[in-house]
């Protein structure tokens, strides 16, 4: 890893992104630091805030007057990321993209084509969840060459060691685009990390080298993390090493669309009861502007105290005053709908439900069919007893408990104390009736993740304690069965392991075993499988009944060059490398070593041209 002067974290967030960096060039002294990021606040206005909100407004024509959305960067800018457009495209939803991250992960849609504002007419401006991801962190990149950078080359942004951090459930593909939008930023430096353990990591750095008073040999620590648009669970144990203490990441979750967003949601329905009971019927534009609306309220009350917040929406006809529709949430209310609704008192081993139950569905975001966090986390931990009970170990005779009795919160949802409250009071009541668990505090929760990554990057260089995790997956290519072919059946495809799980970043394997027939010169489509329960398969395993425990991903298509073999079946072993970055690599090898095929990830979807 090169020495830049610069280490730097970047938390590409759902709702809000930050950066956190050490000046390496201070030596000891170097401390973590949070950028201020200058935005637009309002028209024509600038300032340095904390975060930088994940939203991009594209205004139309004549919407905003000449130079409202200049920045000291960019006088001409007919765009807006950040505050304002969080604030004002709220009200005109339809020129506003929210949630790119979590359309950069929707394996349904094709994440390069413009298709947000997911509502837009046919004739508004889109970009595509990649695109807005670039705006994101070009911001970022605006941002830190004006403020810090200025006019030294080798401090801009694109030439500092960056740490970009995803969430855990993250596959290979949605990886894959973010560090596409990265390089599209002029981001080339890029080091990928899980959400979780970036947050783990800010835990360690706000201790000040104390960590080790508050774990002990036998823990597993569960990092519970909900943002604006995902739960993202990791498990974390505690071992021992030649007397040293070691962390390794044991277990993640699944991908699991269900966070801040779907809260806000919930609030807009309920806020939209009163004003039905008024005799206003609110239309599709208004309940997607009620639910920035109750987002912004929501965000009021946990912030400020107050025991009501205001909402208000466009009005639609002559009859409303003043042009727009006023009420109020109460703080009772937001806290009963959120904690009844999103944590409640479930058994551990009650499995939410998976699917939904109407037959016909509107496209959009997958989001999860059952709304309880708490169903999620428990079928989560229930999911992991095995991975839980290899790491309860024995320390003074006494047994510990198999159960993660050490919880770290992150994500924006936590910053409300009623809502971390209920979770505790769930997670004592499953693991610990009589004691509870330990809640390991000290984090920031907004900024946690990009500070974490930063630690992180200084960890790369030597510095600090290292979390031991790899690919937070196992990986599998579908092969198909040499059986003969079945009237009405197509062949069965069996599951071979390219990527076990916890495969280090940077290591590379052959697969063993078989050769297998590649197609050439011709389309073919490549079957990709992942797996975050199947520990114990190494490169090589075949897998024969796999429905139920590996899950089906994007697959990867190709037309594989090799001139004069068009259409024919050349013998390949494959070899496996999992990047740097954090990516993975895939190479048919010919017999001969001659050719040397390398798959890539086709992130249009089946069907599409």
């Amino acid at each position: 890893m090169s020495a830049s002067r610069f280490v730097v974290g970047i938390d590409l967030g759902t709702t809000n992104s930050s950066l956190a960096y050490y000046d390496t060039g201070l030596g000891d002294a170097a401390a973590l630091t949070h950028l201020k990021i200058p935005q637009v606040v309002a028209p024509g206005v600038v300032e340095e805030r904390a975060l930088l909100p994940s939203f991009l407004y594209l205004p139309g024509p004549n919407e905003q007057p000449a130079g409202a959305l200049k920045l000291p960067w960019a006088a001409d800018r007919d765009y807006c990321v950040g505050e304002f457009a969080r604030v004002f495209g709220s009200q005109v939803p339809t020129r506003l993209v929210a949630s790119a991250k979590s359309w950069m992960s929707h394996p349904g849609v094709d994440r390069r084509a413009p298709i947000l504002p997911w509502k837009a007419p046919e004739n508004g401006r889109r970009v595509s969840p990649v695109e807005a991801a670039t705006y994101y962190l070009k911001h970022l990149v605006d941002a830190w060459n004006h403020l810090v950078a200025k006019d030294v080359l080798e401090h801009r942004l694109e030439n500092q060691d960056i740490v970009l951090t995803v969430p855990a459930s993250f596959d290979a593909i949605a990886r894959e685009l973010t560090v596409e939008a990265a390089k599209a930023a002029g981001l080339e430096k890029v080091t990928l990390l899980e959400e979780p353990q970036s947050a783990y990591y800010a835990w360690i750095e706000a201790t000040h080298d104390k960590w080790r008073d508050q774990v002990e040999v036998g823990d597993v620590v569960l990092v519970c993390d909900v943002g604006g648009g995902t739960c993202d669970f990791s498990l974390i144990a505690v071992s021992e090493e030649a007397g040293q203490l070691v962390l390794t990441r044991v277990a993640v979750g699944d991908h699991i669309l269900l966070g801040g967003d779907n809260m806000d949601l919930a609030l807009a329905h309920h806020a939209s009861l009163a004003f039905t009971a008024k005799g206003i019927k609110l239309d599709a534009g208004q309940m997607h502007a009620l639910w920035h609306s109750c987002r912004l309220a929501k965000e009021t009350i946990f912030a400020s105290g107050k025991d009501t917040a205001a909402i208000t929406v466009l009005g639609r006809g002559s009859k409303v005053i003043g042009g727009t529709i006023k009420g109020e949430l109460a703080r009772a209310d937001v806290e009963k709908v959120l904690v009844d609704g999103f944590l409640p008192d479930t058994p551990r081993d009650e499995k939410p439900r998976m699917q939904r139950t109407v037959g016909l569905q509107e496209i959009g975001l997958p989001y999860a069919a059952d709304p309880a966090i708490t169903k999620h986390l428990g079928f989560f931990l229930t999911r992991n007893d095995e991975v839980l009970q290899e790491r309860a170990a024995t320390k003074k005779g006494r047994k510990k408990s198999a159960q993660p009795a050490v919880v770290l919160f992150n994500g924006g949802v936590f910053k409300a104390n009623p809502l971390r409250e209920r979770m505790l009071e769930i997670l004592g009541k499953w693991i610990n009736p009589k004691a509870g668990v330990r809640e390991l505090q000290g984090v920031d929760l907004d900024r946690a993740v990009a500070g974490g990554a930063a630690y992180y990057g200084l960890v790369r260089r030597g510095k600090g304690i290292r979390i031991r995790g790899g690919a937070a997956r196992a990986y599998y290519i579908g092969v198909e069965t040499s059986l003969p072919a079945v009237p009405g059946s197509p062949p069965p495809i069996k599951a071979l392991c390219v990527v076990p799980f916890g495969m280090e970043e940077g290591t590379e394997s052959d697969v063993p075993g078989l050769e297998f027939g590649l197609v050439v010169g011709e389309p073919a489509e490549f079957r990709f499988l992942g797996s975050t329960i199947r520990r114990a398969d190494s490169v090589g395993t075949m897998v024969d009944e796999w429905d139920g425990q590996i899950d089906e991903l994007t697959p990867m298509s190709a037309t594989l060059e090799s001139p004069g073999k068009e259409g024919r079946t050349v013998p390949v072993h494959l070899h496996t490398r999992v990047t740097e970055v954090g990516t993975l690599e895939l190479s048919c090898i010919s017999r001969d070593g001659k050719q040397k095929w390398k798959l890539e990830f086709n992130v249009r979807e089946k069907g599409e041209e």
